[in-house]
């Protein structure tokens, strides 16, 4: 099973230069239908969210995968 956490891009200002930044906000989960075989995702929110856009990464290597803490500049 295939899992991606799921993020809410902001964006802010620091030193005079934008930076975006990516707070997680839940998990995807690739799952199949055990009859067909079809393939599915599943959205996961760790609370409810209030966004427009929601982006979702494969986890990194050196992620602790129960913590799913993501900082990328």
């Amino acid at each position: 099973m295939t899992r991606y956490v799921l993020t809410v891009p902001y964006t802010f200002e620091r030193n005079g230069q934008t930076e975006t930044r990516f707070r997680r906000v839940g998990a995807i989960f690739e799952n199949a239908r055990r009859e067909t075989g079809e393939v599915f995702l599943s959205v996961k929110l760790d609370f409810p969210v209030a966004a427009t856009e929601l982006v979702g990464f494969p986890p990194r290597p050196e992620d602790d995968p129960a913590s799913d803490e993501v900082t990328q500049s």
